[in-house]
């Protein structure tokens, strides 16, 4: 069960992106515990696997979210990205520099989208998973980018232009995976149900081997607790 302390977000919406992994299932049972009444969103935009959705979308209703939402976009007709392009490998070895399951603009694109969404809600506040502790060189994970959209969001919107300041709130910024469990048991999240993986199978099982695989098992072994991950055998 959530065990709430201070609430923030008491009667305010809140437009959560979920993707069924580790992070963005932590910062929903966050908000959720802040008060807040929660409306998830998800994208169908041309990924590996389809399992990711399917649990977004129970870890949403387990954590008693408002409304859940996919979003279906083609980012695979661009690709660029071993996460969209079946002719790129996924990296089972770590990579320097910017990985290629960098998805070219995603955040930005999703994040556009849930602006969107939240001011249809008439809802001033975003969350999103991003962290910079273990973000694997993402550059749409950093800090400086989320200021920047806040500040954009800002200029660009209705609710903006009428004072009704929207916040993007990165409550995983900089933790670093162990923290995120113990801070996601701390409320109660079941991470069995969770898929971390570039490549799972249909039925959420994990490779081990990517590297989100093993930023996840780490985190776990980190943090002292079992993993729970269900992998390929």
């Amino acid at each position: 069960m959530l065990q709430a302390t201070e609430r923030p977000g008491e009667g305010r919406r809140a437009v959560i992106l979920v993707s069924g992994g580790l992070d963005s299932t932590t910062v929903l049972a966050m908000a959720r515990t802040q008060g807040y009444e929660c409306f998830t969103l998800s994208f169908d935009y041309g990924q590996r696997h389809r399992a990711e959705l399917v649990v977004a979308e129970r870890a949403s209703a387990l954590l008693g979210d408002v409304e859940h939402k996919i979003v279906t976009l083609n980012l695979d007709s661009i690709g660029g990205s071993a996460l969209t392009d079946p002719a790129i490998a996924v990296p089972e070895e770590a990579t320097p520099g910017i990985p290629v399951t960098y998805v070219p603009a995603r955040n930005t694109v999703f994040l556009s989208i849930a602006l969107g969404w939240a001011e249809v809600l008439q809802a001033h506040d975003i969350f999103i998973g991003v962290n910079a502790v273990d973000y694997s060189g993402y550059p749409d994970c950093r800090p400086a980018y989320i200021a920047a959209f806040e500040a954009m969001a800002n200029l660009a919107t209705r609710a903006g232009v009428e004072g009704k300041r929207l916040t993007i709130h990165t409550p995983l910024m900089q933790l670093s995976k162990a923290d995120i469990i113990a801070l996601g048991l701390g409320l109660g999240v079941d991470y069995a149900l969770t898929v971390s993986c570039y490549q799972a199978t249909d039925t959420g099982l994990a490779c081990g081997r990517c590297d989100s695989c093993r930023l996840r098992r780490e985190g776990f072994l980190q943090a002292g607790v079992a993993d729970p991950t269900r992998y390929r055998p």
